[in-house]
């Protein structure tokens, strides 16, 4: 049984690294760089943050958020888009010195740490032609992408990235390390495929690997009108599901590879990815081009980890976001996305729309805490701006153009969330018997809501 919240004061000076791992607090040389997460709206400042080397020093970490009742942010790569890596006034546990990866080429399956990056494992695996999806951001971590759900490059043809996960080790609130699987505590094996971190600290994850030599992607840029933009999403959804695309509708950046012309007006920046022989993606990927004449054409053969592009660490953008589901982009849903976005005064804004479905679409809707199985486009509309004492113009823009294209009830994914109070969390992520179950398992394996610095399911009280 998992001991109440306590409130024994942090005396962070007599925290050691044998103990906890690494001890970074106030005042030290790293102290900034340790506190900083990818988005800079997350300016927050930690009692102190700790890296631990192993599951033993996990638990003592967890221990000690326990014992204090300060609030414990968990990072695997710190890409939150609510910030949820970092916390003010509480503790961070950095999974970043847990990076530990071990391929079974012939067994098609991987562990990892949760501190590894998507790139560094995808790179890995690559090395055997194999492969596991997740998302599309080299630096984002695998365990928080996991716990959420994961969405990327691979889930119309193979799903998501918890549909690949196997087993998971995991650090509850009493301080027990789990392995969890479809046999070993299946209710928790349940939660953790898209209830996020709610239920204890995963330190390690086994995943299902795929055959994967060779895709056919890269970044297809096209001018858009409200006629371009139906038929791309269109194409998308009726492509094979070796195809799976990301499609930026947004003002156009002043990047080298965009003419000129187009800066700071809308435009398409698509992601495109065909998991499977070169020959056949450019015969697909041939309907976008013929839609409209590209303004950039950086679609080629290549290899599925060359679709990992490396990120400037040293970019923390301040932005506003809200996520959704869209049912279809018609003529008159695509003329209002364009609208708004051409109304944004932001420095770069607008909407990505990933068309799913396909082996995602495939797996009961009650098999995992992902509730969201049977959903064909999710839409994520955002701004990135330069001051934060313009982030309330921009969430107002945000939420009217939200309010603009939405065509059903309450509906989000979390992973592309930004920070929910709990109804919302209930009504948006985890709607109707899937709520009420995680409720139930998070009042068993954390009644005290040791971890509640996520998209918080709150324990249920009966």
């Amino acid at each position: 049984m998992t001991a109440p919240l306590g409130n024994a004061p942090l005396s962070v000076g007599e925290l050691t690294d044998e103990q906890y791992g690494q001890v970074i607090r106030p005042g030290d040389a790293e102290y900034d760089a340790a506190r900083t997460v990818f988005v800079g709206n997350a300016d927050l400042r930690p009692a102190v943050v700790l890296r631990p080397g192993d599951a033993a020093q996990v638990a003592r970490v967890v221990a000690l958020a326990r014992e204090t009742g300060l609030e414990l942010a968990i990072r695997s790569g710190g890409h939150s888009w609510a910030g949820h890596g970092v916390c003010e006034g509480g503790i961070v546990l950095d999974l970043a010195r847990m990076r530990a990866l071990e391929i079974d080429v012939e067994a098609r399956t991987a562990w990892a740490e949760a501190g590894i990056t998507a790139g560094e494992y995808t790179a890995a695996a690559g090395e055997h032609g194999l492969a596991t999806g997740f998302g599309d951001d080299a630096a984002v971590g695998v365990g928080g992408i996991t716990l959420g759900g994961g969405v990327g490059f691979l889930t119309r043809k193979y799903g998501m990235t918890v549909d690949d996960l196997l087993a998971v080790e995991i650090v509850t609130a009493d301080g027990e390390l789990l392995r969890v699987d479809e046999h070993q505590h299946p209710d928790l094996f349940w939660a953790v495929r898209g209830g996020g971190g709610n239920f204890g600290v995963a330190t390690r994850f086994k995943f299902r690997l795929h055959e994967l030599d060779a895709v056919y992607g890269g970044m297809l840029v096209l001018p858009v009108d409200p006629g371009i933009l139906e038929a791309f999403i269109a194409e998308a959804e009726a492509a094979p599901e070796e195809l799976s695309t990301i499609v930026n509708v947004w003002t156009a950046p002043p990047v080298p590879f965009v003419p000129e012309e187009h800066h700071g007006k809308p435009i398409i920046l698509a992601m495109m990815c065909y998991a499977g022989p070169p020959e056949a993606g450019e015969e697909v990927v041939g309907r976008f081009r013929a839609i409209a004449p590209p303004l950039a054409d950086m679609v080629q053969a290549g290899t599925y980890a060359g679709m990992f592009r490396p990120g400037d660490p040293s970019v923390h953008p301040l932005t506003v976001s809200r996520t959704l589901f869209l049912d279809r982009v018609d003529r008159t849903t695509a003329g209002t996305v364009l609208e708004h976005t051409a109304a944004s005064s932001a420095l770069v804004a607008g909407v990505q729309l990933r068309v799913v479905g396909g082996a995602m679409a495939r797996v009961p809707s009650d098999a995992t805490a992902f509730a969201h199985r049977q959903r064909r486009i999710i839409a994520n509309v955002s701004a990135i701006y330069a001051d934060q004492a313009e982030a309330d113009l921009h969430t107002v823009w945000v939420e009217e153009f939200t309010a603009a294209i939405r065509q059903s009830g309450p509906g989000a994914y979390a992973n592309l969330s930004m920070d929910l109070g709990p109804d919302e969390v209930r009504a948006a992520l985890y709607p109707g018997a899937t709520g009420e179950r995680l409720a139930q398992i998070k009042a068993k394996y954390d009644p005290a809501n040791v971890f509640r610095r996520n998209h918080n399911i709150l324990p249920a009280t009966s």
